[in-house]
């Protein structure tokens, strides 16, 4: 158990701080090592204080002649001045200018009193030591003052480049949060859009439903009470029906289309792909449309001979049903609908879809194909806004890139109205 008398020692070596505690029990002694990063901030300190660079210089000469002259008198005085220069040196590069010249000032007078004859005097005899004596004070100042200014040189390219790093970090900084900002505004307007168009393609059938049933039920209701006046006839009754009947399809073709866009998104659209005619997906599609078309002239040419494909026919019966159904809801009635089919060579068929509208600019032209792109309101390429959610261009999109082919939109031969063009391959066996 420890006692109340303890003492600690504490001593700094080789950059670790060592604390000893003793206890009252002699037996007992708790040895604490830890390492410590204490010499490079001391040594930073050293350097940074200028009254120790007039300290070093001083030292360091008086240093080296006390070693040169251990080494005898035979000592050459080259090495002498060579070794005094080094002080002079390693001084301009920890303190600077002023240190170095003190120490070339030492240097000179220990070479003079201790290495040039008379030797333990302030006196010269040779005339031609005067000139080595003057040669090293020139040089040692000289190597002082280049050495100190290559530091300061090097001082202040350090802290530019610092500095350049500082600035980068925050110019990087400001743009990544310029960038999140942005994103976060798209995500805001995109989340808007798609509120805006799901409420709108939800509300509208339900809406229409709605009434209908209403009105049916008080038809019902005036009936019970006999109330001839209230009731419907026969005719009345059915347009309720059919009212019912097409917003229900409505609603459900567009749930459709919700489920069918989170496939493709999750690359989880599975093609049943078989061999058929591009004839057959035609048709097909041009039928399940004939309601929507019944105000424009169709005019349709597939090429003779055209190989069979190798799809998945109800899928690509969709994307051609979606580009007839655009081109009807993009241009006037009374207006031409073409629709045709070509082999462009033994690989590949053609599907284009071209309308007489007001066309597509060519800056959205891909945005064209994002989904719901309809809804936002800033991008319409007019003012004029059919129904539809925008996820039919979408959907397509996925479904003929999903069979490895290409759709696009361009001009058409007159730059009237819009030309949707789709390639496919034929496919092969396996």
């Amino acid at each position: 158990m420890f006692h109340a008398t303890w003492a600690i020692n504490s001593w700094l070596l080789c950059g670790q701080c060592t604390i000893v505690v003793r206890t009252s029990d002699p037996t007992l002694t708790v040895r604490v090592t830890q390492g410590i990063d204490i010499l490079p901030g001391m040594w930073k300190t050293l350097f940074e204080n200028k009254l120790a660079g007039y300290v070093a210089a001083v030292l360091g000469t008086g240093a080296v002649t006390g070693v040169l002259k251990l080494l005898g008198e035979d000592i050459n005085s080259t090495t002498v001045a060579l070794a005094l220069l080094l002080v002079v040196l390693f001084i301009a590069t920890g303190w600077g200018s002023r240190p170095a010249v003190l120490s070339s000032l030492l240097g000179v007078v220990c070479f003079n009193f201790f290495y040039l004859p008379p030797v333990g005097r302030f006196m010269i005899d040779d005339p031609g030591n005067w000139i080595a004596l003057s040669a090293f004070l020139v040089t040692a100042v000289t190597a002082g003052q280049l050495s100190a200014h290559a530091k300061q040189r090097a001082e202040q390219a350090n802290a530019s480049r610092q500095e350049i790093e500082r600035l980068y970090k925050e110019l990087q900084g400001a743009f990544e949060q310029a960038s999140h900002a942005e994103a976060l505004k798209q995500s805001e307007r995109l989340k808007s859009a798609l509120l805006d168009a799901v409420t709108h393609d939800l509300r509208t059938p339900l809406t229409s439903i709605k009434a209908s049933v209403t009105t049916l039920l008080d038809d019902w209701g005036s009936r019970t009470h006999d109330r001839e006046s209230a009731k419907l006839g026969r005719e009345g009754q059915r347009e309720m029906l059919d009212i019912i009947d097409e917003e229900s399809d409505r609603l459900n073709r567009f749930i459709e289309g919700l489920v069918e866009m989170a496939r493709i998104e999750a690359g989880e659209m599975h093609l049943r792909r078989r061999w058929g005619s591009v004839e057959e997906i035609v048709t097909t599609a041009l039928e399940r449309a004939a309601p929507l078309i019944n105000d424009h002239s169709i005019v349709v040419r597939l090429d003779d001979g055209l190989p069979a494909v190798r799809v998945d026919n109800r899928s690509v019966a969709e994307v051609v049903f979606t580009l007839v159904d655009n081109a009807a809801k993009y241009s006037a009635s009374g207006t031409e609908i073409k629709l045709a089919a070509i082999t462009l060579d033994d690989q590949t068929v053609q599907l284009s879809v071209e309308d007489e509208g007001s066309g597509i600019p060519a800056e959205l032209r891909e945005r064209v194909f994002d989904k719901f792109f309809r809804a936002m309101r800033d991008g319409d390429s007019s003012t004029h806004q059919p129904s539809g959610t925008g996820m039919g261009l979408a959907i397509a999109k996925g479904i003929v890139e999903a069979h490895g082919g290409r759709i696009w939109i361009e001009d058409t031969v007159n730059n009237r109205g819009s030309r949707v063009v789709v390639t496919l391959p034929i496919g092969d066996e396996d």
